[in-house]
C-alpha cells in the first residue's frame, strides 16, 4: 500500500526481542508487552493509539536480528505492509502477511495481518528521500485591514490574507522570503512573499507556533508538539521527528533549540539528526541557550561557559569596559551576544554592556544608568543582528553606536524600526534617530516578507502592501 497523504507522526516503533517479549514506543514513549503473541499485543497498543487519532499511523517492526519493516497500522487493527523498492536480485518478500483474529477495541470485530520474516533472508532495505503529502490548500486572498491603525510606512490593502489557528503566531524567516504559520485545520503552511503556498504538512493537535531556526548548520523551520520536536528543510522534504522525553521543553533563546529535560534532567541539544547531552554545567551556572551542538551558561557574576558533547568546556570572561570596577552581574543571552552589568565606583550607577559570547569583547555600551533601573530594562534583538533595544538603550551594531531613549519599553522590531512605549504611548524610530508617535492601537508587524509587512488580527493574517 502506498503511504501517501499519512502524516509521519507519530513516530512509532514495534521491537520484538523473543517469542513472548516486545516492545512498542509511540513517539519517545514506551509500552513493555510481555503476551504469548507480542506481535498481536504489539499491533492492538498501536490501533488504540489510531483510533485515538482518528486514522492510520505508519510503524516500523523491528525484528530481534534487527531487520526493520515499514508498516500501516489502521484503527480497526488491519495492517499493511509499504510497499519498498529494493535494488537487489533477492527476493523482496521476506515478510509474509496472514492474518490473525484478536479482540479489539472497536466493536469486538477484527482482522489482523502479522508480519512475519525468514529467518535465513537478510535484505537490507534501500534509503528512500520521503516527500510531504499533497493536501488541500488553505483559502488565500487579497482584503482591506481596517481593524485597527496600520502602522507607519504601510498601506491597508492585504495583498493577501490567510486564517491561522488563533492560538498561534506567524513566524517571518530571517531572510523575510517566507512566512510560516499553523492553520485552523492543523497544518503548518509556508508562503511566499506574495502568498504562494510553498509546502504544508499536517502538525499534531496541540503544536506550538513555528520557529525559524537552524539545526545541523542548516536553516530550518522547526514546531513543538506535545511529545515531539518537528523540523522542515523545506523544498518539500518530509518533516525529521525528535521524541522528546516527559517533561521536556525546547528553548529558542538561541540559534538553535535547546531541550530542557525538567529541573533535574539535565539538557540536550540537537545534532546529526537527534538529542545529544549537554555535559553538566559548571557548578552556580545557569544554563541560557544553545547554538549548534553547543550550550551556553553563566555563573551570576560570572564567567560564561560553552559547553559541547565529548568535548572540554571554554570559559570565556567578558572584557571590562573603561570606567568599570567589576561585574554586577550576567542578565541574559541572545544569539551571538552576552548582557552583563558593570559596577562603577560611584554606588548608584552601572554600566549595562553587550559583549560577544565567543570572544568577550564588548560590541555596544549603554550609557550608564541607576541598577534598580537597568536591571527592569527588557532585551529586544533582531533576528538580522543589525539593531536592537535593552530598555532605554537603543542600540546600532553596525555603527557600533548607543543611544539612550528615558523611560522606553521595547516591544517588537521590524527591519530596522523599533516599536515600543514610553511613558504609555506607542511610538517607533531608530537608534539613533528620531522616534514619532503612534495612535493608540496601532498595529505591530511581525516581521516584513519582501515588500510587505506580516501584521494579524483576530485570527487572520494580513500581508500589507507598502505605501
Amino acid at each position: 500500500m502506498a503511504d501517501k497523504g499519512i502524516p509521519s507522526w507519530p513516530k512509532v516503533t514495534i521491537r520484538l526481542y523473543d517469542d513472548h517479549n516486545a516492545e512498542v514506543k509511540i513517539a519517545g514513549r514506551s509500552h513493555p508487552v510481555n503476551h504469548h503473541d507480542p506481535r498481536q499485543a504489539a499491533i492492538q497498543l498501536v490501533s488504540e493509539r489510531a483510533a485515538q487519532l482518528g486514522r492510520p499511523v505508519k510503524a516500523t517492526a523491528v525484528e530481534s536480528d534487527g531487520a526493520s519493516w515499514p508498516l500501516i497500522i489502521h484503527p480497526d487493527g488491519r495492517v499493511e505492509s509499504v510497499d519498498v523498492d529494493v535494488k537487489s536480485k533477492k527476493p523482496i518478500w521476506p515478510i509474509i502477511v496472514a492474518t490473525v483474529l484478536a479482540g479489539l477495541l472497536i466493536a469486538g470485530t477484527v482482522l489482523w495481518l502479522v508480519v512475519l520474516r525468514k529467518p535465513s533472508d537478510n535484505v537490507t532495505q534501500p534509503t528512500v528521500s520521503p516527500k510531504l503529502p499533497e493536501l488541500p490548500g488553505p483559502s488565500v486572498g487579497p482584503d482591506q485591514f481596517s481593524a485597527r491603525p496600520v502602522p507607519p510606512g504601510w498601506t491597508a490593502t492585504a495583498s493577501w490574507t490567510v486564517d491561522l489557528d488563533p492560538d498561534t503566531k506567524p513566524a517571518v524567516s530571517p531572510t523575510g522570503r517566507e512566512v510560516a504559520i499553523i492553520t485552523q485545520d492543523e497544518k503548518i503552511a509556508v508562503f511566499d512573499d506574495t502568498g504562494k503556498v510553498l509546502w504544508q504538512d499536517k502538525v499534531p493537535r496541540g503544536a506550538e507556533s513555528p520557529v525559524y531556526t537552524t539545526i545541523d548548520g542548516k536553516p530550518v523551520v522547526a514546531v513543538v508538539a506535545p511529545e515531539s520536536l518537528y523540523y522542515w528543510a523545506g523544498d518539500g522534504a518530509e518533516a525529521v521527528e525528535l521524541e522528546l522525553p516527559n517533561s521536556a521543553s525546547v528553548q529558542f533563546f538561541g540559534a538553535s533549540p535547546l531541550v530542557v529535560l525538567g529541573s533535574e534532567g539535565g539538557a540536550s541539544v540537537v545534532s546529526g539528526g537527534e538529542l545529544k547531552a549537554l555535559p553538566a554545567p559548571e557548578r552556580l551556572a545557569t544554563l541560557l541557550l544553545a547554538e549548534g551542538d553547543k550550550g551556553l551558561s553563566a555563573r551570576y557574576r560570572g564567567p560564561l561557559y560553552w559547553d559541547q558533547p565529548g568535548k572540554e568546556t571554554v570559559t570565556v570572561q567578558p572584557a571590562k569596559p573603561k570606567g568599570a570596577t567589576g561585574i554586577n552581574h550576567i542578565v541574559a543571552a541572545s544569539p551571538g551576544r552576552a548582557l552583563v552589568i558593570w559596577n562603577t565606583p560611584v554606588a548608584d550607577k552601572v554600566i549595562p554592556v553587550v559583549h560577544d559570547s565567543t570572544s568577550g569583547a564588548a560590541v555596544a555600551t549603554c550609557p550608564t544608568s541607576a541598577p534598580n533601573k537597568a536591571a527592569g530594562w527588557q532585551w529586544l534583538p533582531d533576528q538580522a543582528g543589525k539593531v536592537a533595544a535593552w530598555g532605554e538603550c537603543l542600540i546600532n551594531f553596525t555603527t557600533n553606536k548607543t543611544s539612550a531613549y528615558k523611560d522606553f519599553q521595547p516591544q517588537s522590531i521590524t527591519g530596522l524600526t523599533i516599536y515600543g512605549q514610553a511613558l504609555s504611548t506607542l511610538v517607533a524610530g531608530t537608534p539613533g534617530g528620531k522616534f514619532r508617535q503612534l495612535q493608540p492601537g496601532t498595529a505591530r508587524p511581525w516581521g516584513v516578507a519582501g515588500t510587505r509587512a506580516i501584521v494579524v488580527y483576530d485570527g487572520t493574517l494580513y500581508a500589507l502592501d507598502k505605501k
